[in-house]
């Protein structure tokens, strides 16, 4: 059997074969500018929170109200296109303890994200948004917490204009 090597023995290439112009080649720097647009429902979603609420979009055929919003349902596949204001209340569907950031740093005290069903949206569908106010310990799956937000001139039509999600105190 012939090795590949022996069938297609190539040819190597050096640094100075360049250097000294033996090898043709092209060097380009892309100019690669992208503009990203959020579409009608996100961009309805963005808006609302800039705004301080949080929007869903609601199903006329099949009745379910989802978070984030969506232009077509999920389940009927029948347009969605009416816009739903939610409350800034909801459960603890679930959550991690995260000890490592998004950039891979070590952290002492955990960062804690968790799953919140937004209440007014149909069961099982809410948004992914860290836990702020509340000891490790504390969090419990099924937890009542409310929004927390920027002030309202910090809002620039981000997730991140809800801070964090904070326990609703009971009683």
């Amino acid at each position: 059997m012939t090795s590949k090597i022996d069938k297609f023995p190539g040819t190597p290439l050096r640094e100075e074969d360049f250097k000294e112009g033996k090898i043709l080649y092209h060097h380009d720097e892309m100019n690669g500018q992208f503009a990203w647009d959020t579409g009608i429902a996100i961009g309805s979603y963005l808006a609302a929170l800039k705004a301080g609420v949080i929007l869903g979009s609601h199903c006329r055929t099949c009745r379910k109200t989802v978070v984030p919003p969506r232009t077509v349902c999920e389940w009927c596949f029948r347009p969605m296109d009416s816009y739903v204001p939610l409350r800034g209340t909801g459960t603890v569907n679930t959550f991690s303890l995260c000890y490592v950031t998004w950039d891979m740093k070590r952290i002492k005290d955990p960062e804690i994200p968790a799953v919140i069903e937004i209440d007014g949206a149909s069961p099982l569908h809410g948004i992914m948004h860290k836990l702020g106010e509340v000891e490790p310990d504390e969090v419990k799956i099924g937890m009542r917490v409310q929004a927390v937000w920027k002030p309202e001139e910090d809002r620039e039509g981000s997730i991140t204009d809800i801070l964090y999600f904070k326990p609703i105190k009971e009683g």
